[in-house]
């Protein structure tokens, strides 16, 4: 099983939940893209919260020293970023993918990060966090996703409840809810094991 982590924006919360993902079903984690922040990496961050001893965390496929846009900080770099050179590492584990940014992210002067999503034939999972115009935000994102035919896993909410931008996000795009990561005033491995065991279910 591959799945892609992605959101509806910058910043909302693809890390954490990929943590907690990759703690609660045991996964291996790959970020195909690092952009800005190589000396403690997004993947570095999830290694140190990560508690059990079957998760093997894969390099990244590009790493860019700007904390920029992949396509302005490869640029930067004289680096062009092909999508056909993202192979996924072997792994007989599910693996989660940690994009970057939202779909339309850019990653050169063609593809987004939802070409990505559709090279690597991964199942979705999107992260929503709640502000003013995370509805349109989101289901801009689902439309996106369902007009190329990309399967949908489900949808977390990252943030506190929201009951009412909820129901209407879940009404409209009938996408399952896999559940809802509460502000944490501690992120650490203590917190990750113990939010991961909301997500076993997944396992299934």
């Amino acid at each position: 099983m591959k799945i892609f982590v992605t959101g509806i924006g910058t910043e909302i919360g693809k890390t954490i939940s990929s943590a907690i993902l990759v703690e609660a079903l045991e996964a291996d984690y790959w970020k195909p893209i690092q952009a800005g922040e190589l000396k403690f990496s997004d993947t570095d961050k999830v290694k140190t919260l990560i508690s059990n001893e079957n998760s093997q965390f894969h390099p990244e496929g590009y790493r860019l020293k700007a904390a920029m846009s992949p396509h302005a900080a490869a640029k930067k770099e004289g680096v062009e970023i092909k999508i056909d050179n993202c192979h996924e590492p072997h792994t007989e584990n599910t693996l989660i993918i940690e994009g970057a940014g939202g779909l339309a992210v850019p990653l050169n002067d063609t593809d987004c990060i939802i070409d990505l999503i559709a090279h690597l034939k991964a199942e979705t999972i999107l992260i929503s966090q709640h502000y003013l115009g995370s509805i349109n935000h989101t289901l801009l994102s689902v439309e996106a996703l369902e007009k190329r035919g990309l399967p949908i896993k489900g949808i977390i909410f990252n943030g506190d409840e929201n009951k009412a931008t909820e129901d209407i996000i879940l009404s409209k795009t009938g996408l399952d809810f896999l559940g809802r990561i509460p502000n944490m005033n501690t992120i650490d491995k203590d917190s990750i094991q113990s939010m991961a065991q909301h997500f076993k279910h997944l396992k299934s």
